[in-house]
């Protein structure tokens, strides 16, 4: 069968066939929602839907807009499949039934957006694209030049100067190459989109190529098959999201719609999004009741959603707004020591990963989730992309002479 059918505009609501527009709305310049052929996808079982001996993003092959399966043997084909997990200590800790951490750091490249450029590389490789572009704070980028250098794909990335070293480290690692931009990441975004008309590159950015949040709503399926089939859950499931771009909790609720229409879940899982008070466009928005997303401007230590105006923004408000959710500001002090909170259960997060549990944390003093609600924290990526952060909240390690006496001046 036919999976790919066309796109529909987040806007005006425009369709149009897979060959007829590229990125966004050529009336309105809307991101494009992915349709699949849902009808088609409703008469398939679960067992029908996922191949469970396929431990990556993959086991959703029949629910992905590609064709073709690539990378067997490489990293591309190891992206997704995180765990899940449910730290008792936490649950007690914080007085919630039922919590769950699902732990994107063991992404091939150590963050989510290892699923996005998955699913974009290959969507590359079935247009013949020769050479794939995008703008990041880094971790975006990393994926891509992880994931194009499995296949042998030439990746260029614009990044702001001031990403965390780790992160470029991984880009130039991966054979990528690597443009720094005296500016922000609005700046390498704009740039970015001004070098693919130029010189006709594939762009990936999120919140412009509609395939990136194809990849990123499979954490969505991971969700549904990891907690709500195998778990009884009275009420819906919370899932709390840090937004910068907004394309992964954009991606997510794509996820969750999609199973909805094929009939594969039967309510919505609430969706709360996170901003850093340093970097809050959408959270404003959500404030404000309107939907409008005005640019602001971003300083906050989690450099991966600091955004001036996120590209996502409209449909990362409307995960929220539709499924009976809420966006929850916090501060930068609340993201270290939320990343020590999942420290302490053995997860390391960096600053924009943490943000979600921030943000949890935050919505349970405000009422807006409660002791008996099912939550999931989704952290997005590895405190080893950004060790400077995480060494504010704990300091420096004391440093002895080799000998017992000094040990014990210390237990």
């Amino acid at each position: 069968m036919e999976k790919f059918l066309g796109y529909k505009c987040s806007i005006c609501g425009e369709e149009y066939k897979p060959e007829e527009v590229t990125y966004t709305c050529p009336v309105d310049n809307g991101i494009l929602d992915v349709i699949l052929d849902y009808q088609e996808l409703k008469k398939r079982t679960k067992a029908e839907l996922i191949n469970e001996a396929e431990p990556s993003l993959w086991r959703y092959f029949p629910l992905l807009p590609v064709s073709n399966l690539i990378g067997e043997g490489t990293v591309i084909r190891s992206a997704g499949w995180t765990p899940t997990f449910s730290p008792p200590q936490l649950s007690r800790d914080l007085g919630i039934k039922q919590l769950w951490v699902k732990d994107e750091s063991s992404n091939p490249t150590a963050s989510f957006k290892d699923r996005a450029s998955a699913v974009l590389v290959a969507r590359a490789g079935e247009i013949g694209a020769k050479v794939i572009i995008t703008a990041s704070t880094g971790n975006a980028g990393a994926a891509l030049a992880g994931m194009a250098a499995a296949v042998e794909q030439e990746s260029i990335i614009f990044a702001p100067k001031t990403a965390p070293p780790a992160k470029i480290a991984q880009l130039l690692i991966y054979g990528a190459k690597v443009i720094l931009v005296d500016d922000n990441y609005d700046a390498a975004y704009k740039l970015s989109l001004e070098a693919t008309e130029e010189f006709g590159w594939y762009n990936r950015n999120t919140g412009y190529n509609p395939f990136t949040a194809e990849g990123k709503k499979t954490a969505a399926y991971e969700i549904w098959e990891q907690v709500i089939l195998s778990t009884q859950l009275n009420r819906p499931l919370c899932v709390f999201v840090s937004v910068g771009d907004g394309n992964i909790i954009s991606g997510i609720h794509k996820g969750f719609k999609d199973l909805y229409k094929i009939e594969q879940i039967d309510q919505m899982p609430r969706i709360f999004g996170c901003q850093s008070t340093g970097s809050a466009a959408v959270y404003n928005a959500y404030q404000s009741g309107k939907e409008e997303i005005i640019a602001v401007s971003a300083d906050t230590l989690a450099d991966s959603i600091s955004v001036n105006l996120p590209s996502d923004g409209l449909r990362a408000l409307r995960a929220a707004t539709q499924t009976n959710g809420a966006y929850i500001g916090v501060e930068d002090q609340d993201i270290l020591t939320a990343i020590s909170d999942l420290g302490k259960v053995g997860i390391f997060a960096e600053p924009a990963g943490a943000a979600a549990m921030a943000g949890f944390k935050q919505a349970l003093q405000d009422g807006l989730v409660g002791a008996d609600d099912p939550i999931l924290v989704l952290n997005t990526g590895s405190g080893l992309k950004d060790v400077k952060a995480a060494m504010q909240i704990v300091g420096e390690a004391p440093v002895i002479q080799p000998v017992l006496e000094e040990v014990k001046k210390l237990i």
